[in-house]
């Protein structure tokens, strides 16, 4: 039998030194190596990627750059910089670059930080801007998962931010499915923050990956949802002897209103799997948007999903799926799938 839990029911507090401990690889990317990526054959960008990535470690000691890098990087003694702060890799969904930039994490000196976008806009919540300047500031590399814009406050905090990091020799390694010179296109004006969006593509050396996401490679179609009165039966032969969150998922997605998205990494601490009743459409941006942040963290912990309801590429209407924000919609949808399949395939071995 199956523990019965309710993410409903957990209000998780955080310190702020647990949040800097929590930056770092999750579990599914724990062990990862340059070694164990396996490049496309057929496309050699792959390839490229992963010696870009092994020359830019490389380039990290345990010197500072002093005299600050940013200015270096944009004036100040007038040389030509040898190397940018950052390396950036471009790619589409599922080719790999979590992958490459936790290999990168995992063979750089410390100390060293590693978490999406998301979890760096949530830091600065939590601390203050100059608290994590000042503290992710003796860093040697800071890695930044998933790197997005979704509105002109994300633009000009993220653009300081690296800024300050970059003037205090940080070494910085980013992943995202947008350019940096065109991160916020669709979602705000961004030709009103250009000089912001132009000092975040400044920084980096871009590094495409060509390919076709894994996820969806000769895979079948998102897994059919189950009935409500199949849950528990499926539950307890999949989970036997786990910790299972049981929720309504209307409940949930009000309940995640009331817990600041830097706590969903302790809010599923424990969890060995995810029971969701009555899946429905999502209609409103807002609680989109806080839902992918809580479906990254459960695909980072690699928690099976069962659920009943709609199939999870019904998760969110037309207009989100195609509108400023689709990218997030579609990874979500891609890892949510990926979790649901392991669960139903878990239960049928």
């Amino acid at each position: 039998m199956a523990t019965v839990a309710h993410l409903t029911t957990r209000t998780p507090r955080v310190s702020v030194d647990e949040l800097l401990a929590g930056l770092h690889p999750s579990s599914r990317f724990g062990e990862v190596s340059f070694e164990s990526y396996r490049p496309d054959p057929a496309q050699p960008s792959q390839a490229a990627a992963v010696r870009s990535l092994q020359d830019f470690g490389a380039s990290i000691d345990g010197g500072r750059s002093g005299g600050g890098l940013f200015s270096k990087l944009f004036g100040g003694n007038g040389s030509k910089p040898k190397a940018r702060a950052g390396i950036y890799l471009d790619g589409g969904f599922g080719v790999g670059k979590t992958h490459l930039l936790a290999s990168l994490w995992h063979t750089s000196p410390g100390p060293k930080a590693f978490g999406t976008f998301v979890e760096y806009t949530n830091l600065v919540g939590a601390l203050s801007f100059r608290k994590t300047v000042e503290a992710l500031s003796s860093y040697r590399l800071v890695c930044i998962d998933e790197f997005e814009l979704d509105d002109p406050g994300d633009t000009v905090l993220m653009s300081r931010l690296m800024r300050e990091l970059a003037d205090a020799g940080v070494k910085l390694a980013a992943t995202s499915n947008t350019l940096p010179g065109a991160l916020g296109e669709g979602r705000f004006a961004a030709v009103d923050f250009q000089r912001e969006i132009q000092v975040l593509a400044d920084q980096f050396d871009v590094v495409r990956i060509d390919g076709e996401d894994y996820r969806h490679r000769g895979l079948p179609a998102p897994p059919v949802p189950l009935r409500n009165d199949e849950l528990d039966a499926r539950m307890n032969a999949e989970f036997d002897g786990g910790v299972v969150a049981v929720d309504d998922f209307g409940v949930l997605l009000k309940h995640l209103a009331g817990v600041h998205p830097s706590r969903y990494r302790q809010l599923i601490d424990g969890i060995d799997g995810i029971v969701w009743k009555d899946v429905h459409t999502i209609e409103e941006q807002a609680v989109a948007l806080r839902f992918v942040v809580l479906a990254d963290r459960l695909y980072d912990k690699d928690v099976p999903i069962l659920a009943s309801g709609v199939p999870f590429d019904q998760l969110f209407t037309e207009e989100m799926m195609a509108g400023g924000y689709l990218k997030k919609y579609f990874r979500a949808v891609s890892r949510l799938t990926a979790l649901a399949r392991e669960a139903q395939a878990h239960e049928r071995s």
